[in-house]
């Protein structure tokens, strides 16, 4: 046998609706208050007891109010035969208006029409029998009893449901507001962490061959120049720091004195591979710049995010050509057809390296993957990896990046 249903306590507030309505109803009872009974068979002291039974239906206006309500019907039709009581018609009322706000969405939807139809053929029934007109305070008090509280049910449970609602959106709002700060936060860091990488691996990359390659010569003239090289190096390292603090600090974009941050561009691709031949030379490598751009008679600047991210990209390759690439020459080719995507090469020797920078500085691979990122952010792409040469195995890194006005910014 399935155990019975476990009744829920009745809320705190129900209690005392039913505590004050017991009481009222016995007040009224001890001292006369009561109407007249519509059947004059039946005892008095019945209306008591249809006071006892709406009282026990109060206590269920929350957790079972359908049930609650039924009982109250029952105990208003005894209590309307015997001697109605003002305090039963009163509960009776309450558990109307509590079936509707707090039955279920059935329940809600049909009392409401079910309390005007009864009021309704309440009042046709009364004209019918009195022809009269003042039948009609039937349908008023009909009205009263059943409609009123109904409807006052329907606008308050339309509210509390509206109130629900905005609540739940307000909720989702916030959280959603929430996982689009912690996006914000995550690109911020990855943004923070390519451009620290892309400004910091190059100096310190140069300066860790250098040192290397000072320890391991004994010549004071090779030995001056890496140490040259290695200021120099450091000297443009601190200063993109410092540029790159600035921004961190400043708002909006501009330094922490008011001047606008100045961003790398592809004009400095001459500068950057200048320094890098300089770091390079001892190895047997060697830099050469391939601008078709101007060839094409294409000078026009582009976007300030696809200029930024090119010359990225070429530092990344020639850091990366510095650290691994064979003897031979590293070539960077920029290119763009008319209204079209610019397109980065950087094609440096594959082998292994001989000579005083033959040890590797170690790599964390990623150097590509903000490369990648990069070119990604601007709705272009990135490859790199082994390809052949005109003579021999090269390490070719490509990338394409859109050149319009409507390039997103990174």
């Amino acid at each position: 046998m399935p155990p019975l249903p476990r009744l829920s306590r009745p809320h705190r507030d129900d209690v005392l609706i039913a505590a004050a309505g017991l009481l009222g109803g016995v007040l009224l009872w001890v001292l006369g208050l009561q109407g007249r009974p519509l059947i004059a068979a039946v005892p008095p002291w019945l209306s008591l007891v249809a006071l006892a039974v709406a009282t026990g239906a109060e206590l269920l206006r929350r957790t079972a109010p359908l049930t609650g309500l039924a009982l109250a019907t029952a105990a208003l039709t005894l209590d309307t035969c015997a001697g109605t009581l003002l305090a039963t018609v009163v509960m009776f009322t309450d558990l109307v208006y509590a079936a509707v706000l707090h039955g279920g969405p059935r329940a809600a939807r049909r009392i409401p029409p079910a309390t005007a139809l009864a009021t309704v053929l309440g009042t046709l029934i009364a004209l019918a029998v009195a022809r009269a007109p003042e039948a009609l305070f039937v349908g008023v008090f009909l009205g009263l009893l059943t409609l009123t509280p109904a409807s006052t049910g329907l606008i308050v449970r339309h509210h509390r449901d509206a109130a629900q609602a905005a609540r739940l959106r307000a909720e989702q709002t916030a959280l959603l507001a929430e996982m689009d700060r912690a996006q914000a936060v995550t690109a911020e860091r990855a943004r923070m962490a390519r451009e620290l990488h892309d400004v910091v691996a190059g100096h310190l990359s140069a300066i860790a061959l250098h040192t290397t390659a000072a320890q391991t010569l004994d010549d004071p003239a090779a030995t001056r120049e890496a140490l040259g090289v290695i200021r120099e190096n450091s000297v443009q390292g601190l200063a993109e720091m410092r540029r790159l603090i600035g921004l961190l600090r400043a708002s909006g974009g501009a330094e922490a004195d008011g001047e606008p941050a100045a961003v790398p561009t592809l004009d400095g691709l001459p500068a950057l591979l200048a320094r890098a031949r300089a770091a390079g030379a001892g190895d047997g490598l060697a830099f050469r710049l391939d601008d078709a751009r101007r060839e094409n008679g294409d000078t026009a600047r582009l976007p300030a995010p696809v200029e930024l991210a090119a010359y990225r990209i070429v530092q990344e390759s020639v850091t990366n050509a510095l650290k691994h690439a064979a003897p031979g020459e590293v070539t960077v080719r920029l290119a763009r057809p008319p209204d079209g995507p610019l397109t980065v090469v950087v094609t440096s020797p594959y082998g292994v390296r001989r000579g005083p920078g033959a040890a590797r500085v170690p790599g964390s691979g990623a150097g590509l993957t903000g490369m990648r990122e990069r070119a990604a952010l601007l709705g272009g792409g990135c490859d790199a990896g082994p390809a052949d040469g005109p003579g021999g195995p090269v390490w070719r890194v490509a990338a394409t990046l859109p050149a319009t006005e409507e390039t997103p910014p990174p």
